[in-house]
């Protein structure tokens, strides 16, 4: 089912500046919403319960599956999380744009259910860096960070699946490339009509 809003779908090795990429994105582009992922992650620093997340335990996570409440849900990292389809449909349906910060699993799913979403892989300029930027981060142990080193060498090769790559050499650099593929794909003809119907109606374009 085609909807007015457009679909984002952005993922990346942890630690690559995902999170602060669509962050200032959204700060700068009120546009686009950020559908608010369910975890069960415990909250990171300042993080808030239905700004960054909704903090759930594993048995409302399991009743949230069950029910069919999440349009897709991965595990990562040993933490489980997933986005509501009911919230997804329903702005995007409003024709509010909608931006998904996941990882590539849940990308392929969501790939699947929305064929016209724009899926963007954000990519560290070298696993060196991405070692760097996860001890500069401070948030994780030794051991944590190794593990997590171990899953970006096998998420990476999954970029290939992906409509964009972001090489985040630069912060600046990476978010003017991320607001490129925005602006492209709102001007797209499809996006355009779905958009104004009204407009390509009266025009007599198909």
């Amino acid at each position: 089912m085609d909807f007015p809003g457009n679909l984002f779908v952005v993922a990346a090795p942890s630690g690559a500046g995902k999170s602060s990429l669509v962050q200032k994105l959204l700060s700068k582009d009120k546009g686009i919403q950020l559908s608010i992922s369910y975890t069960t992650r415990a909250p990171r620093g300042q993080e808030l319960d239905g700004r960054e997340y909704v903090f759930v335990d594993r048995t409302e996570f399991q009743r949230r599956i069950d029910a069919g409440d999440f349009l897709e849900w991965a595990e990562v990292h040993g933490n489980l999380y997933g986005t509501s389809r009911h919230w997804l449909r329903q702005r995007m349906a409003q024709g509010v744009d909608v931006m998904l910060e996941i990882d590539w699993q849940g990308a392929e799913q969501v790939k699947r259910q929305f064929s016209n979403a724009v899926s963007v892989y954000l990519l560290p300029p070298s696993f060196e860096e991405l070692e760097a930027r996860l001890q500069r981060r401070g948030e994780d142990a030794a051991d944590v960070i190794a593990r997590r080193l171990r899953d970006a060498r096998l998420e990476t090769p999954h970029a290939s699946t992906f409509d964009f790559i972001i090489v985040n050499h630069d912060f600046a650099h990476a978010l003017r490339d991320l607001q490129s593929i925005v602006a492209a794909q709102r001007l797209r003809y499809s996006a355009q009509r779905r958009a104004h119907p009204e407009v390509f109606k009266a025009l007599g374009i198909l």
